[in-house]
């Protein structure tokens, strides 16, 4: 269990590090995660090391989404008033996400069918 926090907790260090890069606007945690990704996907670490540190965080994810929203019970009184823009801005943006994902999702698939087919 302590090489699997070393690997997740180091890609997430190594995330940061990168995040303080000038015009990197893209947080730690997300470049910590896309390392991960690129260990995992090279092989450099072995899925089955992390597994069951990926099972117990998953499984316990409510637990970290205490302190924000404790944080946001303190926000109430704005959130009431400004509830129509903050639900049209949050609609909007989950309309754009799906579409953008998705449109990404077929671009990508394409092209690694493409590729794959042509090496064949």
């Amino acid at each position: 269990m302590a090489k699997s926090f070393a690997i997740i907790f180091g890609c997430l260090a190594l995330g940061e590090i990168i995040a303080l890069i000038p015009g990197l606007n893209i947080p730690g945690s997300i470049w910590g995660m896309l390392v991960l990704t690129v260990l995992l996907e090279r092989k450099v670490v072995n899925p089955k090391s992390i597994s069951t540190l990926c099972k117990f965080l998953i499984s316990n994810m409510a637990f970290f989404f205490i302190p924000p929203g404790v944080s946001l019970m303190l926000y109430f009184d704005l959130i009431a008033a400004e509830w129509m823009p903050i639900t049209v801005a949050t609609l909007a943006s989950l309309v754009l996400v799906f579409i953008i994902t998705g449109r990404l999702h077929q671009f990508l698939h394409r092209l690694f069918k493409h590729r794959h087919h042509g090496h064949h």
